[in-house]
């Protein structure tokens, strides 16, 4: 059982992290214990702060892309632009609101006397000086020796396999904070990718296609815009296995960030760029298209809650009202919703449980996910491609529906890879790719056999028992998938 502390508010969470998993790294000093259960269990006594990077990141990427968009705003102005700039704006402001709330939320400062704080927020500046709060506190950590406020313990994962005995480390003060300011920036990540950078490279590809001439300032924008929506797509892969895999102590090598970065940024770009044609041939049409992607996905956690018959969820915030509780729910679900729309959001929501995450995700919806979303780019596609204007006589268009759509099957391809070769915890899983490819094979195999030997094979006959042959494992991570298969 795992001794962590959670440092994630329950208000409007949607994934929630280790203090340790937030940087710290541990130092060779230690003691040997006796576990709960008498198993040996290694005591880190001090621990060694890393840079807070993803706070410095989320920082850059908010503040490039805020400039970005002023100056962009300040040149439709300049040219008359209305249209273009009421929407650049919007997608300017509403995820930066949302971004100020989330922080301060946080970070409780509406009970505290931070007057310098709370006016940064007002002025839409609040992630610049969390950043400098947070480099400040690493800046002062180490300089005199703390002591711990809490302990977590976990397991080493080596080659996707869990070795050696529970650790647990001493967390201190400075460690704590720095965690508190990792995990709240890794949430602000999220709401900036998929509300504000999500929409805003959408818009800003389709004016581009519209005024058929490009723009230096637009370009840059769409590529910060690009670059943001991968980055918050890797925050909710990498928390999701951390959720999943709780009790280990999770490390993601280089190849595994590079295969994430290649799945996520081929299904993104290629769902962006079906959509932005399909609405340059449809304009009206697409409207449907965004508001039914919308619906299903917002109203499919509510739907799995009131089947099972489940009660509002408790301690979700000790000063939340029950209309409160709803209010915090639904903006969980609204966020995703609209990262689902675009990409996987790699969990699922759980509005019974106080977490509001699925501990045990039934991949089965990953399958069923790709599956949909695949036919569904490639209709819009075609449509397109039966619609489409005369701008496109210079692009050879038959060439660039078969781009977007292997392009796709390349994205499928590396989310595979991952979980096959480049996952942290692979050798836990029950079935891999392999097995699951294995098992479908050997099916086809089965029913394709001829029956003019004699030998009768019964109508229920079933394939091949994998369980036993790999043993039991702890998790079961493409078994729904091979039933769906």
């Amino acid at each position: 059982m795992t001794n962590r502390s959670t440092l994630w508010s329950r208000g409007g969470e949607m994934m929630d992290e280790a203090v340790v998993d937030s940087g710290i790294t541990e130092l060779p000093q230690g003691a040997v214990a006796s576990g709960e259960n008498g198993d040996v269990v290694l005591v880190i006594n001090h621990s060694r702060v890393t840079p807070p990077l993803s706070v410095l990141w989320a920082t850059v990427l908010y503040c490039a892309e805020f400039i970005c968009a002023a100056v962009l705003c300040s040149i439709y102005h300049n040219n008359g632009d209305k249209i273009w700039l009421g929407l650049t704006i919007t997608f300017i402001l509403v995820p930066s609101v949302l971004t100020q709330l989330t922080l301060t939320f946080v970070h409780r400062d509406l009970g505290r006397d931070r007057p310098l704080v709370l006016f940064m927020h007002l002025l839409l500046l609040g992630p610049l000086i969390r950043c400098v709060e947070a480099l400040v506190i690493y800046c002062k950590a180490g300089r005199k020796e703390e002591p711990y406020v809490t302990i977590t313990r976990k397991r080493k994962l080596k080659n996707g396999k869990a070795v050696g005995s529970p650790m647990e480390w001493e967390i201190g003060h400075s460690e704590r904070k720095l965690a508190v300011h990792r995990n709240a920036f890794k949430r602000t990540a999220v709401i900036q990718a998929f509300l504000g950078s999500t929409p805003q490279l959408t818009l800003q590809l389709y004016a581009a296609i519209q005024e058929k001439y490009p723009l230096s300032t637009r370009v840059v924008l769409m590529v910060i815009s690009l670059i943001s929506i991968i980055y918050g797509a890797l925050v909710c892969s990498v928390l999701a296995i951390q959720i999943r895999y709780d009790e280990y102590k999770v490390r993601l090598k280089p190849a595994a960030y590079l295969c994430m970065v290649l799945w996520r940024g081929l299904e993104i770009t290629t769902r962006i760029a079906s959509l932005v044609l399909f609405s340059t041939a449809l304009t009206f049409w697409v409207i449907p298209v965004g508001l039914a992607n919308l619906f299903i996905f917002f109203f499919q956690p509510w739907v799995e809650f009131w089947a099972r018959k489940a009660s509002m969820p408790e301690n979700i915030e000790k000063n939340f009202s029950k209309l409160g509780t709803t209010v915090v729910l639904c903006m969980v679900t609204l966020l995703y919703a609209c990262i689902n729309i675009f990409c996987w959001s790699a969990v699922q929501l759980n509005l019974a449980d106080h977490d509001l995450i699925e501990k045990q995700p039934r991949w089965s919806h990953l399958a069923i996910y790709y599956t949909f979303r695949f036919f569904e780019n490639v209709v819009l596609i075609i449509l397109w491609f039966s619609f489409q204007s005369d701008f496109y006589v210079y692009v050879c268009v038959p060439l660039l529906v078969v781009q977007l759509i292997v392009c796709y099957g390349l994205a499928v391809l590396f989310m595979l890879l991952f979980y096959q070769f480049c996952h942290p915890a692979r050798k836990l899983f029950k079935h891999n790719v392999e097995d699951c490819l294995r098992c479908v094979c050997c099916q086809k195999k089965v029913q394709s056999q001829p029956q003019d030997d004699g030998v009768l094979v019964p109508e229920d006959s079933q394939p091949p028992d994998l369980t036993a042959q790999l043993g039991e494992r702890e998790t079961d991570i493409l078994d729904d998938t091979t039933e769906a298969a």
